[in-house]
């Protein structure tokens, strides 16, 4: 069953001082830049869901029981979560699991030489714990750094079982987000997102832009030909 947006959000009890997550160290590789941003995947997500302030999606969110410490805190690449205040988990700069009542709906990590073998292991079982109901992987690399270049887990019974993956051909491999209602694509080492109820892509920024340059190229030819008729 898919879970979908709840307008009315969840929210921690307002009497308590709200606190923030210490900094988290920065990143050293350029994977998600390449693969989350650059593609403009998690604007694309925002959109699809109706930019609504109470749904989640961020990037390097810390994640944890308590933000109270360093210990114990996850940090996923993109992180989903459906009826939560977005402005409130910005101002405390992460996500604490035991104020809000629940865990975030999806968690992703993309592979990185620094923390591949991590991400398919001590970070599957901490998301779990968390209960968190999906938690997918994605390697451009198609394997070198996960065992598989896609792959999803969906909790069940406090377990992770995995999702299956469709083989398409070589290059292309997908596998169906039960709470986002959307694929997850592997494809030419490209991750993609794909809406099955309208049976298209959610738009990279470079094709929102060639769409864009599309209708406009097609609104100057419709006003040549207006003029073109109006002169006859």
């Amino acid at each position: 069953m898919t879970i979908k947006p709840n307008p009315q959000s969840s929210r921690p009890d307002s009497a308590k001082p709200a606190k923030r997550f210490p900094d988290m160290p920065p990143r050293e590789d350029m994977n998600n830049p390449l693969y989350l941003h650059d593609p403009g995947h998690q604007a694309a997500l925002r959109i699809h869901y109706g930019e609504s302030n109470t749904t989640i999606v961020l990037s390097e969110t810390p994640l944890g029981w308590t933000h109270s410490q360093r210990a114990g805190i996850l940090v996923p690449d993109l992180l989903i979560a459906f009826g939560i205040e977005r402005d409130a988990i910005v101002d405390q700069r992460g996500y604490a699991i035991d104020e809000w009542g629940q865990p975030p709906d999806f968690v992703l990590e993309v592979a990185s030489n620094a923390t591949g073998r991590n991400d398919y292991t001590t970070k599957r079982a901490g998301y779990a714990e968390y209960g968190v109901p999906e938690y997918w992987r994605f390697d451009h690399t198609g394997g070198r750094l996960y065992p598989v270049g896609l792959a999803g887990d969906r909790l069940v019974n406090g377990v992770y079982e995995p999702i299956d993956i469709l083989r398409v051909d070589d290059d292309r491999y997908r596998g169906h987000s039960e709470i986002l209602g959307l694929d997850l694509c592997w494809e030419y080492g490209q991750l993609r997102w794909f809406n099955p109820a309208s049976g298209s892509y959610l738009r990279t920024h470079a094709e929102e832009r060639l769409g864009r340059l599309a209708a406009e190229a097609r609104a100057r030819e419709l006003e040549a030909r207006i003029r073109e008729l109006e002169g006859r």
